[in-house]
């Protein structure tokens, strides 16, 4: 069997991708112990607190080892992949039953708290902590004593850690349930909150005297929590990261909220007309391309609008660019990912980019950096049937538009009431930024824009 030793074996190390976070899930693993990987060949998807992102490895060699299974949250700078880099052959079969058992680490006390790690940097050895890997493929780790140089240490029988994810084992403390006794009913062994509250509930039958307060009680949410009835999903990654912005955008700005109703009938003939253009041929072309345009150039008008408050040098900064945001849901989540430098982009440019966001935030694939440095943002409540709403602003943004179904109404044009297509657009503001009037020359701008589209060019 091919042996490895620490000049050797490369470890690739979970890292920062979104500029400052701590951890990622494990979402798939796409190769396995024993393949061989080659510099840029992506080995897992992670998803982050701001989007599911691919890794790549950065050097050749084999698969040794998996760190940790699918579903797993890892801190970064923490190992998660170990690569023979010396060019040997893939690791032989681990035998059924070897003649000796593996020595493996003390079990290790659960973390209190996550501390958040440097790229580059790792993590202090005692604090990291390998969790089981599912199926025997995934090859046994060597014992820190062969790793070191200093001889196999003592046999000692191999004491596998159950398998389940934190809040489980949370629950599990709470209830004073022992994992290692319970019997496992999820995928690949994995203990599921049904097990625990499973173990619990014979022990819960049983007349006893009474007995110590020791014995942790269960919680009162999960007392009375009723699994046949509930579904309780953990809070986590880019549905964790929407909720904690939008409670902290709230409370920290000050919100203010205005409507205005427009007849769009020029627009959506101009949206008919723009399809059938030469320029425009491949690209995607509808209404908010032309509202994402308005907004640009009322912003153009009002300069001021463009800008965030620095609470801690108690300053407004105002943007001379307009990273162009556009509110995307996503089976993970709500996200915002941005256009760069929106305000240089001619139509066919800002369609093309368009296009492009939104086909890559469907397909999951939106980069970290694509969420970052936004400034103002467009959220398309009208493609839900909804007539408006009064959207949250994004942190550190001065402005969010939120445009509204169009819909075919009566409406009274050049003193007659007829059919037209008319939508409701609702503009927040930072009150701390932006006064009432600055923020409705904004909004009547957009409006006008919107009703005679012939004012892109005159205004432009």
């Amino acid at each position: 069997m091919t042996t490895m030793t620490e000049a050797s074996v490369r470890e690739f190390k979970m890292p920062d991708v979104g500029e400052g976070l701590t951890e990622a899930e494990i979402l798939k693993w796409y190769v396995q112990v024993g393949d061989t990987v080659t510099d840029g060949q992506v080995v897992c998807e992670v998803e982050t607190a701001k989007a599911a992102v691919e890794l790549p490895i950065p050097y050749d060699g084999v698969v040794r080892e998996l760190r940790f299974a699918e579903g797993t949250t890892v801190d970064v700078g923490t190992a998660i992949i170990a690569v023979d880099v010396s060019g040997g052959a893939a690791p032989e079969p681990v035998p059924a039953a070897p003649a000796v058992p593996a020595p493996a680490p003390a079990e290790e006390a659960e973390p209190q708290g996550r501390t958040p790690v440097l790229v580059g940097y790792g993590v202090a050895a005692s604090s990291t902590k390998r969790r089981p890997r599912k199926g025997p493929e995934v090859a046994v780790a060597a014992a820190p004593a062969e790793l070191n140089g200093h001889g196999p240490a003592a046999p000692a029988p191999v004491k596998e850690r159950p398998l389940a994810k934190p809040p489980v084992r949370k629950l599990a403390k709470d209830l004073g349930v022992d994992l290692a006794q319970v019997v496992p009913s999820g995928p690949d062994g994995i203990i599921t909150r049904e097990d625990v509250h499973a173990a619990v509930a014979p022990a819960e039958t049983v007349v006893e005297a009474p007995v110590p307060a020791a014995v942790p009680a269960p919680a009162p949410a999960v007392a009375g929590y009723d699994s046949a009835r509930e579904t309780r999903i953990p809070v986590k990654g880019v549905r964790k990261a929407t909720a904690q912005a939008m409670i902290g955008s709230a409370f920290t700005a000050p919100h203010v909220t205005e409507f205005v109703t427009v007849d769009v009938t020029r627009t959506m003939k101009l949206v008919e007309e723009l399809k059938q253009d030469k320029e425009f041929q491949g690209l995607r072309v509808n209404p908010l391309l032309l509202i994402a345009k308005a907004l640009l150039v009322a912003i153009k008008r009002n300069p001021e609008v463009n800008a965030s408050w620095d609470d801690a040098a108690q300053e407004i900064v105002l943007k001379h660019y307009v990273n162009l945001g556009i509110a995307a849901a996503t089976p993970r989540g709500l996200i915002v990912p941005n256009i760069k430098d929106a305000q240089d982009k001619t139509l066919p440019q800002l369609s093309a980019a368009l296009g492009e966001l939104v086909s890559t935030a469907r397909e999951g694939k939106t980069s970290p950096a694509a969420m970052q440095g936004g400034t103002v943002t467009i959220t398309n409540v009208g493609v839900f049937g909804v007539d408006t709403g009064t959207p949250i602003l994004n942190p550190g943004e001065s402005a969010i538009l939120a445009v509204g179904a169009i819909k075919l109404q009566p409406w009274v044009h050049k003193g007659k009431v007829k059919p037209r297509q008319v939508t409701t657009l609702a503009l927040s503001f930072d009150h701390r930024l932006v006064d009432g009037e600055l923020g409705s020359k904004v909004l009547a701008d957009v409006a006008a824009i919107l009703e005679q589209p012939k004012r892109l060019i005159s205004w432009a």
